[in-house]
Order: C-alpha cells, then structure tokens, then sequence
C-alpha cells in the first residue's frame, strides 16, 4: 500500500482564528434563532391582547410576561415616594435625541411626576451648559427631576465621574433604587448594588445577528466587508463575557419578550432576577389627527390624488433597513405610479433617497410635534430595521397615531408589537419579502388600511404609554425597596 507523503499545508493564524468565529456563531446564533422564534409567548399575546385579561396574582418577580399588560393604580399616588439615581450616558437636549435618551427622559419624567426624586447623572451636554439641558424639556429650576453632570469633555460618558457624584449624593441621603439605562454603569462598580435594575436596550448575541442581516442585504458582486469580519470575531468574546459578568447586576429589565427569554435561557439569569417591562411614549404627543395630517401632506406637496403614502422614520443608516426600503420602493413604484414615501430622519441614506425622484419626500428629522404630523399623513408606517435588538420607539408612536405598521419579521417585534395580524404586516429582511409586503398593502387599500389602525390604537394605547411604563417601573422599584410590594392580586 503506498501513502502520501506529501506535508500538510499548515492553516494560518487567520484561517484558525475564522474557524473558531465560525464555530462559536453555529454554537450560539442558531440555538439562539432557535430559541427566540420558539412562540413561547403566543398563549400570552393571545390572552392578553383581546377584550377579556386572564388575571394574574402572586408574586411579581417570577412573571415572565411584561408588565404594561397588568393594571396598577394610576389614580393614586404611589404608597411611599422613593430616591431614585438613574446612570444615562446622555440626557436628551435639542429636538432629535436618541431613542434610549427619550426613554430615559420620558421615563423617569413621568415617575418624577409621580412624586418620585429622580437624580440623573449624565455627560456633559454636547453644547450649552446643564440648565440649558433641563430648561431645553421645560423642567422648572430646582426640581425633579436633578440633573448632575459630570466634568469633562462634552456628549462623552466618564462612568468614574458619574460614580463619584453619585456616592457623593448616597451619601448624603441613601438612594432607595439605582437604574441604569444598559452598561452605563459597568458591573464592577454595580456588583455590590443589591437595589440596582439595569434596563437593557440590545445584547451582544442579538448585535451579533443584526451584523448577519446587514451583510445578508450584500449584492453578489460586493465583497465582504472586512469590518464586517472584524465586527463578527469580537462579538464572540464579547458574548461570553456578557454570559459572564451579566449574573452581577441584581435585576434586569427586558424592553421585549424576546430579549427576556434570551436573558433566562441563554444567558442565565434567574427568573427571579429578569423582567419584562415595554418602552412607552408620551400619549400627549402622538395621537389620531387627520386634519393635522392633511396639512402636512399640503404643506411637504404629496398630491391629492395620492392612492397610497407610506412613511419611515429614524436614523438614516444600514442597520436600520434602509438598503431594502430603497431597493424595494425603486422597484415597487414603477409598477404603482400613484404611492408616495415620505422619509424622516437624517444620515447617510438621505441623499440616495432624493435621487429616487419626486415620488420621495425626504423632510429631515422632526422635532416631536412635526412627528405627530408626519404619523397622520402617511397611510401605513414602514420598519424595515436589520437590528433584532430593541424596539423602535417608532412603531409604538405610529400606532399610537392610528397607523398600521409594515415590519422586519424579527422575535423583538412579532412577539411585543405585531403581536396579531390585523395590526399590520411583516416581512423577513430582504427585498423580496418586503416587495410582497407593499403589494398586500395595496391590496388592501386605504379603507382597510384605517381599521387596522384603529386597533393598532386601542392596543397601543393599553401597552405603550409612558403611564403604562412609568407605573410597570415604579411597582418594580418599590419591590426592589421592600419586597411586601412584590406580591400582586
């Protein structure tokens, strides 16, 4: 028998280093798709999103479903007022802040209306000085909620700074509840924080799949990003770091279903230490105006005799879909002559967006009460995002305007927001599905297209209110301060 000598070509540091990032995605993003598209949560969403609520009773901290669906008492002020630090890398200033910014902001302003005293430490405001911070959201001078901000170079986090103004105040008078809004206070300075609740905007493992769909939307012909290798071989490390350091922070609040499954099952957290609780927006803000809407649609010249508007808002950037929403309208209007877009927002896709021509109307970004106008003028509201982490405020402001919603079929959102069909549609992230989409709502027309928005309302406005999270946020506080407020009946 003759063998083959030949020597094997060695592999190379970056083959090996390419297999092991291979490896570790097959080892924890497929479980994970597994796992969050595991409709754990359908005999929740069909319980609680009809007329008849299947009540609950017992102890708060083992319920796995979120919060908003429970009624608190909002008529009644809370039984004790409670001291509460919030760590926010950044308090909202100007017209167009972030979407963890507004929740921070629309939040803790609501538990400070509540009769809480809320303290924030925060970066210094990219311009201006602290009290043109406060004065920007009409906050009166010298009240809750206290914004403390540290030195430094302004719009930049320093967490050691916000720290030692925050042991400073405790201090002083004891904080009953610290929140921090994600890692905004690292685990080493929280390990020791027994009333701590950190609320997470995105995890490693979904950043992890939302950098897969972006490079699924790469033509044939475009070679692979090498930040896009790069960004995929240090999510694995930091995964398992997370899994790690995670079990540190004494209580997790999840912004969907799908992010608290993940954090129970996945990343192991206990039960008892995980809740669910929805973003909210400001009912005052955003509401059914079809007057409104018409002026905005005169004022921008979307032409009378337009038979369907669709309208996106946001960041103007890759991860938040707007490759498949511009490849998919270029191609869907050909064939309807009479659908307009209207885009809000700014960045890098702006310009691309123009160059579609005069069935585009590209307005920039908005400040909150343009929003509301922007909402009654369009017909369906488009999601297209490529992030399965989080919840786009957007979606709740859109249907709590009365819209229909078209979405990025991910666990976050069908689990949370499009939780039954009549509230809109949704697609997988690609072109070609979103076509489909747009053809359904055509399909469908304006008529049918206004009674799903009013159940998108009326399931809005029982889930996604600042009220609603305010008060699911407040009752975990006070269990956090003294756990006889656990018990629900």
């Amino acid at each position: 028998m003759a063998f083959n000598s030949k020597p094997k070509k060695p592999i190379s540091s970056s083959q090996s280093r390419l297999c092991t990032t291979l490896f570790f995605i097959v080892l924890f993003t497929i479980p994970a798709l597994f796992l969050l598209h595991t409709p754990t949560t359908v005999s929740l969403c069909s319980t609680f999103s009809g007329h008849h609520v299947n009540p609950f009773s017992g102890d708060l901290l083992i319920a796995k479903f979120a919060w908003n669906r429970l009624p608190f008492d909002e008529f009644h002020p809370p039984p004790i007022p409670l001291k509460i630090a919030v760590f926010s890398r950044k308090w909202p200033i100007g017209t167009t802040p972030g979407g963890m910014e507004r929740h921070a902001y629309t939040l803790h302003t609501a538990l400070s209306r509540r009769g809480h005293e809320i303290h924030v430490f925060t970066s210094p405001p990219p311009y201006g000085d602290v009290q043109d911070l406060k004065n920007s959201h009409g906050s009166p001078t010298g009240s809750s909620p206290y914004i403390h901000c540290h030195e430094g170079e302004p719009g930049k986090w320093r967490y050691n700074k916000a720290w030692e103004q925050f042991v400073e105040e405790n201090q002083r008078e004891p904080f009953d509840v610290v929140h921090s809004e994600s890692v905004a206070l690292p685990h080493w300075l929280a390990r020791n924080l027994q009333n701590l609740a950190v609320s997470w905007h995105g995890i490693a493992l979904e950043s992890l799949q939302s950098d897969i769909f972006q490079d699924l939307t790469r033509k044939p012909t475009e070679p692979m990003s090498p930040a896009f290798n790069k960004s995929v071989q240090m999510a694995i490390p930091k995964i398992l770091n997370e899994i790690r350091f995670f079990k540190n922070y004494a209580h997790h609040v999840a912004i969907s279903d799908s992010c608290g499954e993940m954090l129970r099952d996945v990343y192991q957290i206990p039960d008892k230490r995980v809740h669910v609780i929805l973003n909210g927006v400001d009912e005052d803000d955003f509401g059914e105006d079809s007057q409104l809407g018409n002026v905005f649609r005169s004022r921008i010249g979307i032409p009378k005799n337009a038979s369907l508007v669709l309208g996106v808002a946001g960041r103007l950037v890759k991860d938040k879909g707007h490759p498949l929403l511009h490849e998919a309208f270029s191609r869907f209007v050909m064939k309807n002559p009479d659908v307009y877009l209207i885009v809000a927002g700014s960045g890098p896709w702006e310009n691309r967006y123009r160059d579609l021509g005069h069935r585009v109307f590209v307005v920039g970004s908005l400040s909150p009460s343009e929003l509301r106008g922007f909402y009654n003028a369009i017909d369906v509201f488009v999601n297209p995002t490529l992030r399965p982490q989080g919840l786009d405020l957007t979606l709740m402001e859109a249907m709590m305007s009365g819209k229909p919603v078209m979405a990025s079929r991910f666990p976050s959102i069908k689990g949370t927001i499009v939780v039954d069909d009549e509230f809109g549609y949704m697609f997988s992230p690609n072109v070609e599905s979103l076509m489909e989409s747009l053809e359904l709502v055509v399909k469908d027309g304006a008529k049918r297209l206004a009674q799903r928005g009013k159940a998108c309302m009326r399931y809005a406005v029982s889930m996604f209110t600042a009220r609603k999270m305010a008060l699911a946020y407040e009752r975990l506080f006070l269990c956090i301060k003294n756990d006889t407020f656990c018990t629900y009946a």
